[in-house]
């Protein structure tokens, strides 16, 4: 159970990374998002990955679930879609504005100096 959890960790951290360092703005806003994504598991980890275990105490029950990291995703999930909300809105108005949804913004090169060769 802890290796599929921990793989999966891997595999969204890595795809968001990935698309993260794209050129283009639903890219790097699909690779935030597997990255919240990729937390949020670890945070839901973090509290024991226990099957069955109530998530309160109870009298003659010795396992639990810690209930905090639930508690933390579930503020991490709300955070989450609010700045993924922001993002999404701050693309389109640079997207409305430009014609283009690329996130660099190259110098056109009749504006380049030219080096000094001495």
């Amino acid at each position: 159970m802890e290796l599929l959890v921990a793989s999966a960790i891997g595999i969204l951290t890595a795809a968001g990374l990935y698309l993260v360092m794209r050129l283009r703005t639903f890219p790097v806003i699909l690779g935030v998002s597997l990255l919240t994504y990729a937390v949020n598991v670890f945070l839901f980890a973090s509290g024991r990955l226990v099957v069955g275990a109530p998530p309160i105490l109870r009298d003659g029950v010795s396992t639990y679930t810690d209930p905090l990291p639930q508690a933390l995703v579930l503020t991490a999930i709300v955070i989450s879609f609010g700045m993924t909300a922001v993002v999404v809105m701050i693309a389109l108005g640079a997207y409305l504005g430009s014609n283009d949804d690329r996130i660099d913004d190259p110098v056109p090169m009749d504006e380049v100096i030219p080096e000094d060769p001495s």
